[in-house]
């Protein structure tokens, strides 16, 4: 059946034939995931190296992205260009690297997971995915759409898996979430719940670039189009689920590291500056994180520097503040101090 105007396939190597590489079994081998992903998307996307930095953290820490911005900033290339950088080295399995779902006010949830339909012909019901299968899925404009459609995606996020007329299905091990909002002062939008939100590793207020990165852009618009150069190679769907493995076994987080997260959590339960704290799972999602940005910065070992980079990120969407409390990132530099301080008398290395 052809596609409904809800959704758009990128352009893909679906149907390439790609030969295996060799499995990846250590940190040279991540390092060099990193590197690639790294090396398309500063080519792709121009003036945006610590959001990118962020969104290879995010894949390699099996997290989702959420990207608030006005339009018109890069979210669409920037997705599109980690879409075309992956190639599905498994194309049996029928599921393309990147679908978009353009989030409307008259969106329905059968409209992300798919729906059941009945076929004349041979009098049985079929059922036919929706964008949500995907290795990579752009959510845009996610919170110009009611709470029911947003609530779609909370299975698929949390467990990899979707529920459709009581049969649950199975997503993609690789199943990576970018969503884009608007901010909420702009007219036609809802804010999203705080379940939600908290199935978000990151969220990422994206600012204009700067002058320089601007004109740079402008001057090389056309090599900017042709997209990244067939020289720069690509990774696979199976280097990257490998690299993940690879991450949690052999970059090294220490207990002292475990402690400064905890007592984060109880310093943002027990402010007077912030009316709700962060979740368990926040927690939970923030350790494959701190791993896999040691790694992007070469080490194999957490520091009190991965903590502190990416705090803000993941901290700052999961808070409710009290009136007047200040800005988010204000508190959540608050929250952190004591315990990067205890951290920092720690040993961290294996």
């Amino acid at each position: 059946m052809p596609e409904t105007p809800l959704e758009r396939e990128f352009d893909q190597s679906k149907h390439i034939t790609w030969e295996k590489a060799p499995p990846i079994t250590d940190l040279a081998g991540a390092r060099g995931v990193v590197e690639r992903l790294r090396a398309r998307l500063r080519q792709g996307v121009m003036g945006r190296d610590d959001v990118l930095e962020l969104v290879i953290v995010a894949l390699l820490a099996d997290g989702h992205c959420l990207l608030e911005d006005y339009p018109g900033s890069g979210k669409t290339t920037l997705a599109k260009t980690l879409g075309e950088a992956i190639v599905d080295d498994m194309p049996q399995d029928e599921i393309v690297t990147i679908r978009r779902i353009q989030f409307t006010p008259d969106l329905l949830p059968s409209d992300v997971t798919g729906t059941t339909i009945f076929d004349p012909n041979t009098n049985r019901f079929f059922f036919r995915p929706g964008p949500i299968f995907a290795h990579i899925v752009l959510a845009d404009e996610i919170n110009r759409t009611s709470p029911k459609v947003q609530s779609a995606l909370l299975e698929a996020m949390a467990e990899k898996q979707t529920t459709v007329d009581n049969r649950t299905r199975q997503l993609d091990r690789l199943f990576f979430v970018i969503a884009t909002q608007n901010p909420l002062d702009l007219a036609g939008t809802f804010p999203l719940p705080s379940a939600q939100l908290d199935r978000f590793l990151f969220k990422i207020k994206m600012r204009h670039i700067s002058r320089a990165a601007e004109l740079n852009l402008l001057e090389n618009l056309k090599a900017i189009k042709a997209g990244p150069s067939d020289g720069l190679p690509r990774v696979t769907r199976t280097e990257i689920l490998d690299a993940r493995a690879v991450i949690e076994e052999h970059v090294f987080l220490a207990p002292a590291v475990r402690e400064c997260l905890v007592d984060i959590a109880a310093e943002t339960r027990t402010s007077d500056r912030v009316l709700q704290g962060i979740s368990t799972r926040a927690l939970v999602l923030m350790m494959p994180a701190l791993q896999a940005r040691a790694l992007s910065q070469g080490r194999d070992y957490v520091t009190g520097d991965d903590v502190k980079a990416l705090a803000p990120f993941i901290i700052g969407h999961r808070l409710e503040l009290a009136p007047g409390a200040g800005t988010e990132e204000e508190v959540v530099a608050m929250c952190c101090t004591k315990p990067l301080e205890r951290l920092a008398r720690g040993t961290l290395r294996r």
